[in-house]
């Protein structure tokens, strides 16, 4: 017993220390060289050797089922990190396009309101506009008549003196 014990232990401790320096040299090497995409690498990597690290646990207390139980566990965890980074840029994403959107309503909404405002304006001077004519007009009018009337007035009494 004590012979199978210390096999399977080193067995199980190689392939611990393999898979450990497996992780550290993915996670350097990504690291270096894709800087972003490694963060999200070493959350799935991470996540695979917890399963895996936690189904050799399991496997030597429990049976085969619990594998399936820890892989099914990772695959959960893996698209619970998915969900939140989707989420995160479908939120950046749509508010970036829910901005621009908004500008160019508010553009349109301007715009109607300057053709309102320039419509009311441009009522408002042609009122004024009338009006003044009116009176101009009312006033050369009324200096016609007064001219008409004191050369008739005029005439008439001179023509009786």
């Amino acid at each position: 017993m004590s012979i199978y014990l210390s096999i399977y232990l080193s067995i199980y401790l190689s392939f611990l220390f393999i898979s450990i320096s497996i992780c550290s040299y993915l996670s350097i090497y990504l690291s270096i060289s894709f800087w972003s995409l490694s963060i999200y690498l070493n959350l799935f990597y991470l996540s695979i050797y917890l399963s895996i690290y936690l189904s050799m646990l399991i496997f030597i207390y429990r049976s085969i089922i619990s594998i399936s139980i820890c892989s099914c566990l990772s695959v959960y965890l893996n698209f619970f990190y998915l969900s939140i980074y989707l989420s995160i840029y479908l939120s950046i994403y749509l508010s970036i396009y829910l901005i621009l959107f908004i500008v160019y309503i508010s553009q349109f909404v301007l715009s109607i309101y300057l053709s309102i405002y320039v419509n009311i304006y441009l009522s408002i001077y042609h009122i004024y506009l009338n009006l003044f004519m009116s009176v101009c007009l009312s006033q050369f009018l009324l200096s016609i008549y007064l001219s008409i009337y004191l050369s008739i007035y005029l005439s008439i009494y001179l023509f009786t003196i």
